[in-house]
């Protein structure tokens, strides 16, 4: 097999990158003669900067096509070909390791393909390791747990289960961190915003879908003063209707995410708004919602939006 690129969705998160460079690895560990590298799809975040910073890690090189350097991929933390390379359809996807839903998805040749209902990649990819008798470099197993921590909100999201539960603890150890200290600095910095306009905001920490005959973006900003991004509501649905308008989504939904009170506000454009209202239970005026209790796009968004806009 020639050169295999592992990476995660565009715009990646922690979990992203973190559970590239571990399925990098692991692949490399197994099976050293073959020629493996974790890219990204775009710079890694404040966030994950973070964690790459303090656990002195590299960050993956970004990479926009994946030929003619590779002709073999493995996706990790996420399947849909819309949130992929560029050039998904002239490569094999000889693996994937995911916890998202399953959509727009297919290929040619039979492939070995692993997903689990849980909070984090990273978690599935701590079980790959024990399940080979393997345990990540202490380095490595900060990142981990630092997607970990991410995507679970610190274990408070409803998407945590026990699955991610345990792998962080042991992570944590290995890695020689508190967990919580440490989980509370990374999604504080996560939440830093600087002097970022509403468009790069948007874009950070976005993924598009189908849902039905409907294109919809979903995007969330983290952050520990929810009323500071709110002052800016206007800048950020014009920055959404403008995002809209350039690449033909018909529906985008912001999440704002308190990360230390676990709620939300919600900024809506597009139609149809009032398949967002019937799918989380919210009222959505002048662009705005309180939506408290939800701050998972992966659990408590897409899954309820789909079921309503499949059914329009």
């Amino acid at each position: 097999m020639s050169k295999v690129f592992v990476f995660g969705h565009r715009n990646p998160d922690t979990d992203a990158i973190a559970s590239a460079l571990a399925m990098a690895h692991l692949e490399r560990t197994l099976d050293p003669s073959l020629d493996v590298e974790a890219v990204a799809l775009g710079e890694p975040c404040v966030e994950t900067r973070y964690a790459l910073d303090h656990f002195d890690v590299d960050a993956p090189r970004v990479i926009e096509h994946a030929r003619p350097e590779a002709d073999g991929v493995i996706l990790v933390d996420h399947n849909e070909r819309q949130q992929s390379v560029a050039d998904i359809a002239d490569v094999t996807v000889h693996k994937v390791v995911d916890h998202h839903r399953i959509a727009n998805f297919e290929t040619a040749a039979p492939l070995w393909f692993r997903a689990e209902p849980v909070g984090c990649t990273c978690t599935i990819l701590h079980r790959m390791f024990g399940e080979n008798d393997l345990t990540p470099p202490a380095d490595l197993a900060g990142m981990m747990v630092s997607a970990i921590i991410s995507d679970t909100l610190l274990l408070h999201s409803p998407t945590a289960t026990d699955l991610d539960r345990t792998a962080a603890q042991a992570l944590a150890e290995r890695a020689g961190i508190d967990l919580d200290h440490y989980g509370t600095d990374l999604l504080r910095a996560g939440s830093d915003v600087g002097d970022a306009s509403a468009a790069e905001l948007i874009d950070r920490d976005a993924k598009s879908y189908t849902m039905g005959s409907t294109t919809v973006r979903v995007a969330q900003i983290n952050t520990v003063d929810v009323d500071s991004l709110l002052a800016r509501r206007d800048e950020f649905l014009a920055a959404m209707n403008a995002e809209a308008r350039q690449q033909g989504y018909d529906l985008f939904v912001l999440l704002l995410t308190d990360v230390l009170k676990v709620d939300s506000d919600l900024l809506v454009v597009g139609s149809p708004v009032e398949a967002v209202e019937k799918a989380l239970g919210v009222t959505v005026r002048d662009g705005h919602a309180k939506a408290p209790g939800i701050v998972s796009r992966k659990k408590q968004i897409v899954p309820q939006l789909t079921e309503v806009l499949r059914a329009t």
